[in-house]
């Protein structure tokens, strides 16, 4: 082979003047060009929703190995397309977008018009189940309805038994439902039972097993969890059905409270100077779907005892406000007094904000003082134990405070103002509010505290020279423990939770936990013990077993709507990750009847406590709001509830929903039906007669789901559903 070596270093056409063989005569060396700069990506290509994946650019050709990621043509991309950080992390939107998939860029910093490009699929999560029950639609059906709860539920998941695949209803993203109608061999049989979650990545849960009991409507549990929660549910009755009430008690007394989100220092588009709006939102969202069902049901009784109203008070305060109950809910009365006589909420409702030393001759503001006392804490009479009054020797109510009472604790709750943005205690008086200062307590300014004694007719006197926080714990200690106390919030607690018209007997049972809690630091006023003695009295358990006990209260426009919307699945129609507020346009209805949420039109609450029905001596204080146009409106909300739609919410009534498979069996289906429904929405207590009138109603309709529209329709417009007994 014949090789040619060219040695120019400069010397072809250079300064000698010299050539070589091989190399041109006389011209110019042209350098090569550089080779073309290059971007590829590489890592997986389809990722879960909500998952993360890691992607690598790789430059060749180049000095600088740095790129610029887009998402959709979006750097950096979006939530609903899914980010991508700048080392290449991508996280995959919360639900699938448009298309299925999404297109990745990664550019050259320093040549921005190399790229690369890739497709990234995205796919349903997997599913996670943790609990799973099997619930008879009666002592001798074969039918059960499989509700099983996780995460990761999509549209399209079914639950399989034994690997097969159930007609399913998925109730929400938590939560799936099937009718299933076991083989003779399967009763009294664990089988096991899993969620399949359809594709674009199609993917199995875990298993778990339940047993496939026949049972009989069981009271207790459901009965329960209508006194404890905003609604019982299968899964719910069903739970409290393994673990037993004393257990399910204290499971939710360990249970973390579910926080508000404070409102955006502007106000978000969907209630744009009406933050009301955004806060019942948040709060109808909280009582529906929070694991911390009791504490937002005693934090719900505690609003309609220390009640403030969004009527008149800002709503920011009103956030602050619900989440200081629901924290408090299990602590102590005593603290519950505190927190709020130092809320912006109340101290706003009730006068006490900017409530200044009063000049010479004049008076303090006596509002809240005053309501503290009638309706907060002791009432105007004293009251026996039991919740009876006191009486003279001509039978007349004795009183538990005077006019000159008033005006003394007026004068010690004087001095307290809006706190700084950051909670820091201010200078000036009255502080101007913030955003930021509705989320504290309020701070006293001492230069604005009446330090003069203060005599109180019914407890110590408070000393000259105090400071506003000295003076305020005086005060609250004096009424706290005033014997009246215990058996005014006593009734008022079981009222809300249990029933109208307690007895004497129940009442007293219940003061004397308020008055010691049994432990051996023998606390007054301590709520677990509280609630305990309220919820498992003998009073409040009776009708466990016995339907016909006498008891109950009307269920309140607010829980009428939320334990229809539990019981049967309702879920927000088209969740729109850029709307936090789907919930507004659940406040109309009751609010119709009513009770708009949170908005009370007085301090005396949507009723009074003390209401009693006309011409009787019975106690009922809910039905301070029935009359003929409210029965009329509570039939319309039912016959939207019992439709599966309500504004921006609805739940699957259809023949393929599994109470329409249930419906639809032959022979037996009408009456399995009504009486899966008497166990969820009626403790398994419906009387015979009604449920043979639902049945005979809804045998002759050929449509399975028009079937269940009606049965529900006849059963939640029922005088014995609107009864909570």
């Amino acid at each position: 082979m014949q090789r040619i070596w060219c040695f120019a270093v400069l010397l072809c056409a250079g300064s000698f003047g010299l050539a070589l063989d091989g190399c041109s005569g006389g011209g110019s060396a042209t350098a090569p060009a550089p080779p073309a700069v290059q971007v590829a990506i590489s890592g997986s290509k389809d990722v879960r929703v909500g998952m993360q994946v890691q992607l690598t650019a790789t430059v060749t050709n180049s000095t600088v190995s740095t790129v610029a990621w887009q998402v959709n043509g979006i750097a950096g991309g979006s939530s609903a397309i899914g980010t991508i950080s700048t080392t290449g992390l991508y996280t995959a939107p919360a639900t699938i977008p448009s298309g299925g998939s999404v297109t990745i860029t990664a550019a050259s910093e320093t040549s921005p018009v190399v790229t690369a490009t890739r497709v990234e699929s995205i796919w349903n999560p997997s599913p996670t189940i943790t609990a799973a029950a099997a619930i008879s639609a009666g002592a001798t059906s074969s039918i059960f309805i499989l509700d099983v709860t996780g995460s990761g539920f999509v549209p399209g998941a079914s639950i399989q038994v034994g690997g097969n695949s159930v007609p399913s209803s998925v109730v929400s993203p938590t939560e799936v439902q099937a009718a299933y109608t076991a083989s003779s061999s399967q009763l009294g049989q664990v089988v096991g039972v899993d969620v399949a979650n359809p594709d674009p990545g199609a993917s199995v849960s875990s298993s778990l097993n339940v047993k496939l009991t026949q049972q009989a409507a069981v009271a207790a549990p459901a009965r329960f969890l209508d006194q404890t929660s905003f609604g019982p549910t299968l899964s719910g009755i069903q739970h409290v059905r393994q673990i037993g009430l004393a257990s399910a008690l204290a499971e939710q007394f360990s249970e973390p409270a579910t926080v508000l989100p404070p409102l955006p220092a502007t106000d978000p588009a969907q209630c744009t100077n009406n933050e009301q709006l955004c806060v019942s939102s948040e709060w109808l969202q909280a009582i529906l779907t929070g694991n911390d069902q009791l504490r937002q049901r005693v934090a719900f009784a505690l609003t309609e005892i220390f009640v403030t109203s969004t009527d008149m008070v800002n709503a920011r305060a009103e956030t602050t406000y619900l989440n200081m109950l629901s924290a408090d809910a299990f602590t102590n009365y005593r603290k519950i007094m505190e927190d709020v006589t130092l809320s912006t909420s109340m101290g706003l409702y009730l006068n006490m904000l900017n409530s200044a030393k009063p000049a010479a001759g004049q008076i303090a503001n006596e509002n809240y003082p005053r309501e503290l006392m009638q309706l907060f804490t002791m009432g105007i009479d004293k009251l026996n134990d039991d919740g009876t009054f006191q009486l003279d020797s001509n039978q007349h109510p004795l009183p538990n405070y005077t006019q000159a009472d008033v005006q003394s604790f007026a004068k010690a709750y004087t001095g307290w103002t809006f706190a700084n943005s950051d909670g820091t205690a201010p200078t000036k008086y009255p502080n101007p509010p913030s955003v930021g200062a509705y989320l504290y307590p309020m701070m006293a300014v001492e230069s604005e505290h009446d330090t003069s004694a203060k005599t109180i007719s019914f407890a110590s006197s408070l000393p000259s020279g105090q400071t506003a926080a000295q003076d305020l714990k005086g005060a609250l200690d004096d009424i706290f423990n005033n014997p009246s106390v215990g058996p005014f919030v006593g009734k008022q607690l079981i009222q809300h939770l249990v029933k109208g018209n307690p007895s004497p007997a129940y009442v007293a049972r219940v003061t004397a936990v308020f008055n010691d809690d049994g432990s051996s630091q023998h606390l007054r006023g301590d709520m677990k013990a509280v609630l305990t003695a309220i919820l498992m009295d003998t009073e409040a358990r009776a009708a466990d077993s016995d339907p016909v006990v006498d008891g109950g209260h009307l269920r309140e426009p607010i829980l009428y709507l939320t334990d229809v919307m539990r019981a049967l699945g309702f879920t927000v129609t088209m969740p729109d990750p850029t709307n936090p507020y789907p919930y507004i346009s659940l406040i109309g209805y009751p609010a119709t009847l009513g009770e708009q949420p949170l908005r009370p039109q007085s301090v005396f609450n949507f009723f009074p406590p003390e209401y009693v029905l006309p011409g009787t001596d019975i106690d009922a204080p809910e039905f301070a709001l029935e009359n003929t146009a409210s029965v009329i409106l509570r039939l319309t909300l039912g016959n939207a509830l019992s439709q599966g739609k309500l504004t921006g919410f609805s739940a699957n009534l259809s023949a393929a929903s599994p109470l329409g498979l249930i419906a639809s069996t032959p022979g037996t289906g009408p009456a399995d039906l009504v009486q899966l429904l008497n166990q969820l929405l009626m403790h398994g207590q419906m009387p015979v007669q009604m449920q043979t009138a639902i049945t005979n109603a809804v045998s002759g309709i050929a449509d399975n789901g028009q079937k269940v529209r009606v049965a529900v329709y006849l059963v939640i417009t029922s005088s014995q559903y609107k009864i909570l007994n």
